[in-house]
């Protein structure tokens, strides 16, 4: 399975597993555990690479002080065999917790010094935990192994890397704080924000050879992480990257830790803190000399999500070249205390982007004061309003403000991006078209109607410094207004027509064919009603825009098969979706009406899956394409959840797309007989539907009454049969007796037919496992077409007609709007109640019923 597969199925097991622990707790053990393979299976290689067979692996020992001296000199540890998590795993090996206990205190006693600031207590919240993992050493034993075992699935060889652990490991904390709420989530920020901040700062840095950044509340170092993939992208060398990280809670600079770590990122490039940011500023000072050595060190980012409006300790401060400048934030929120520190330590061309809560945009007293200075200085670069309900555990909204050292503008640009996201259960998710919109805008520094806005500093002033966003972005949907004199007269208001006036413009002369003037203000309908949608649909302007769009993706699936599947092996996949998107905006650059993100997010969405296949066929081979895997479902057995295997998958082809593409046959011959089953149990319900309530009691039908009893059937249509054969007479069809001898042959056919589907899907099964099997290149590289390349161009294609369907759509709401006006309305009340008092002049009924209708009557006719 791919990475994607394999995290979904390790998160599921964890949460299975971890009984009454808190997630937020268990996260710290099943990521210790996992850190501690992959350092366990680093050293394995390592000496593997330098030669050791794997008999010589097994004595292994920290007696042998001239191997672990060599180990320590390269990989900063050192863990003997009888301590490799490989020798947990092991068949033959009697584990026990205690195995776990020892190694853990013998990885600290054996840490390099040259790397004891990376790797000093960085097992401590896992070993102090382990006691909560079962009330007996038994049960304690038993969970870790399940753990182990859960782990162990995780592939760790030189082919694939580390890319996978590291995404499995960044997939679990995730999970985890999405899954315990705030107390998790205040150490992740959401995967979607981090890569926006990071496509920022890359695009920022992408001229820099080397290249320094920073995150003094590091959390579980994911910002630090995406900001180095966002650079790569630009063909940067990952080793030319150095990670500065500080963070205050033990547990949580753990996670950093080893975040940095399992990235493969050189310990050399890699300089962490335990410490509190505000009080002791850092970076850089020897821990044994803090005054003595203390020197600001300066780096070409900063990025940061610190935790919101904590409360802070300004005593003493004044002075602190930090905040000296623009002044002290308020005991009661740190917020900007940690943005002056984040701007602080940018170097001249540095950039920094930190999350904050809205109310820094707006605040007043010295919070106010410091925006002031940071505004009239030239620091502040951008805004971003981020949707609310996006971060774990809290619903506040939240904004990404960039800031600067240096900078040739003078304006601010502010950027609404509360409405751009998708609902994903509680939360809310920025979509990788949101993230590029957004992204694209920064880069441009463009103002878009009801998106973003340059706002000059002469304004701002003017506004007291007020940044926040409505007072300078209204992304409000504009509200239903009704005109008056249409809603009385009818007509259409021309300015309600004026509104869809991007359509006119690309369709100049469609707005005659729809709409004829009725005087100077208003128009009506130049057509029938119901030939709105077919006015749009045929007019030549719109067809002309529809062969123009198809016109500039002609080609755009050879391009893509050229590019991804002919040349599969030369595709670099951390930077070929911007050369995708940069073939798409090309071809897109003349279409109007189609929104570019909109087709990003298809392109988006389809290389989820081309790179989580190309990732596979680079590190495996072509021949991963021709491989099955066993289909693995976990089962409750003896009350036990058991991982069984029922059938095959394709390792990269799915088995439902070479059944349609070469066994159709076999394929549309099982669809029918599946159909029919289908239409069996259809007609037995309404056989069942059919019967009388008194039928409905008799043995042949169960006591729910919502199904026929087989066997009771069957005895019965056999005793029907022989009277009938005896009497020599027919059951007329809507007797009792026609229909359960009807229902009968249902039944016999139903059971009859279930075999032979059940034996062909079986024989279909094991077909395409062997077609897979035996699939010739260019079979194969037809199959790749269709998963890949076909969706995404038939998405595509779709997207001029869902313009055209809006735009219909609007057409036809305007002139429903107004095609019944107020006065035929009260027309109609009127003359209905006129008809009804009639009417009632010829009800009778006694003396009381009488004076109530002429009442009512009265009522009707206005009197």
């Amino acid at each position: 399975m791919n990475k994607q597969q394999l995290a979904a199925k390790i998160w599921e097991s964890a949460n299975q597993m971890r009984s009454k622990i808190e997630a937020n707790e268990y996260k710290d053990y099943i990521l210790g555990f996992i850190f501690y393979k992959y350092l366990s299976d680093q050293l394995v290689q390592f000496v593997s690479q330098a030669g050791m067979t794997p008999e010589e692996i097994k004595t292994l020992s920290e007696n042998d002080a001239e191997t672990v001296k060599y180990v320590q000199d390269n990989l900063g540890y050192f863990i003997a065999y009888n301590n490799l998590f490989s020798t947990w795993i092991d068949p033959t090996f009697e584990f026990d917790e205690s195995n776990v206990r020892d190694a853990l205190s013998a990885f600290s006693r054996l840490i390099s010094p040259t790397y004891k600031k990376l790797f000093e207590d960085i097992f401590t919240t896992l070993e102090t935990g382990l006691s909560k993992l079962g009330e007996s050493a038994g049960k304690r034993t038993k969970a870790i192994s399940d753990l182990l075992h859960l782990i162990k699935s995780i592939p760790m060889n030189a082919n694939q890397g580390y890319d996978v652990l590291g995404y499995i490991y960044e997939y679990l904390i995730e999970k985890f704080a999405a899954n315990a709420g705030k107390k998790a989530g205040e150490f992740y920020t959401p995967h979607e924000v981090s890569v926006l901040m990071s496509n920022i700062i890359a695009h920022e840095l992408k001229h820099k050879d080397t290249i320094e950044i920073y995150d003094p509340t590091s959390g579980s170092a994911s910002l630090l992480i995406n900001i180095g993939e966002a650079i790569e992208k630009y063909a940067k060398n990952k080793d030319s990257i150095t990670y500065y990280a500080q963070e205050l809670k033990a547990n949580t600079y753990n996670l950093t830790r080893m975040n940095l770590i399992m990235r493969g990122i050189k310990a050399s490039n890699i300089k962490t803190r335990n410490g509190d940011t505000l009080e002791d500023d850092w970076p850089y000072f020897d821990e044994s000399d803090p005054q003595g050595s203390y020197h600001a060190l300066y780096v070409d980012a900063v990025v940061s999500n610190p935790p919101y409006s904590q409360s802070w300790d300004p005593s003493f401060k004044e002075n602190d070249p930090r905040y000296s400048r623009f002044g002290l934030a308020p005991k009661t929120k740190a917020d900007f205390a940690f943005l002056l520190h984040d701007l602080y330590h940018l170097k001249p061309d540095g950039i920094m982007t930190i999350v904050l809560p809205h109310g820094v945009l707006f605040r007043g007293g010295e919070e106010g004061e410091i925006r002031k200075q940071l505004i009239e200085q030239n620091h502040i670069d951008t805004v971003i309003g981020l949707p609310a309900n996006i971060f774990f555990g809290t619903g506040i909204p939240t904004v990404i403000l960039i800031l600067k050292q240096k900078r040739q503008n003078t304006d601010v640009l502010v950027i609404d991006a509360s409405k751009h996201f998708i609902k994903e259960g509680k939360n809310n998710r920025l979509q990788t078209s949101d993230i590029k919109r957004i992204t694209d805008a920064v880069i441009n520094r463009e103002s878009i109607d009801k998106f973003s806005q340059l706002v000059s500093k002469e304004t701002l002033r003017d506004n007291g410094y007020n940044l926040n966003i409505p007072r300078y972005v209204d992304s409000s949907e504009a509200v239903q207004s009704w005109d008056l004199y249409a809603t009385m007269l009818g007509g259409i208001p021309n300015s309600e027509i004026d509104e869809l006036q991007h359509y006119w413009q690309a369709f100049p002369l469609l707005r005659d064919a729809l709409f004829k003037p009725r005087s100077t203000a208003y128009s009506e309908l130049a057509i029938d009603k119901q030939d709105v949608n077919v006015t749009i649909a045929e007019h030549p302007q719109v067809l002309a825009f529809i062969s123009t769009y198809n016109q500039a993706f002609s080609g755009f699936d050879v391009y893509l098969n050229t590019q991804l599947i002919e040349n599969w092996q030369s595709v670099k996949r951390s930077q070929y979706e911007s050369v995708l998107s940069a073939e798409l905006f090309s071809r897109l650059v003349s279409i109007n009406l189609v929104d570019k993100y909109q087709a990003y997010q298809l392109l988006s969405d389809q290389w989820q899956i081309i790179s989580a296949d190309l990732e596979m066929m680079q590190t495996e081979g072509f021949s991963a394409t021709k491989l099955v895997d066993p289909n693995m479902l976990i089962k409750k057995k003896n009350g036990q959840d058991s991982e069984v295997q029922e059938g095959w998958k394709g390792h990269i082809l799915p088995f439902d797309l070479v059944q349609q593409t070469y066994l159709s046959e076999d394929l549309n011959a099982l669809t029918t007989q599946e159909a029919r089953l289908a239409e069996i149990a259809s007609l037995l319900e309404e056989l069942l539907e059919s019967l009388t309530e008194e039928e409905k009691e008799q043995d042949t039908i169960k006591e729910s009454k919502d199904g026929f009893v087989n066997t009771e059937v069957g005895k019965v249509a056999k005793a029907f049969l022989k009277e009938q054969k005896d009497s020599k007479t027919k059951f007329t069809e809507d007797s009792y007796e026609a229909k359960i001898i009807c229902a009968n042959k249902l039944i016999d056919e139903d059971k009859a037919l279930k075999k032979i589907v059940k034996d062909a899907a079986t024989v279909l099964h094991l077909k395409t496992k062997s077609t897979i099997e035996t699939l010739s290149d260019e079979q194969v590289n037809h199959l790749l077409h269709l998963k890949w390349i076909m969706p995404l161009c038939s998405e595509l294609a779709t997207m001029p007609n869902t313009v055209i369907t809006q735009l219909a759509n609007q057409a036809q709401a305007l002139a429903d709007k107004y095609a019944v006006t107020y006065s035929q309305v009260a027309s109609d009340i009127k003359n209905t109640e006129q008809e009804l008092a009639e009417m009632m002049g010829e009800l009778t009924g006694n003396e009381f019923d009488m004076q109530g209708l002429t009442e009512l009557t009265n009522l009707l006719k206005g009197e």
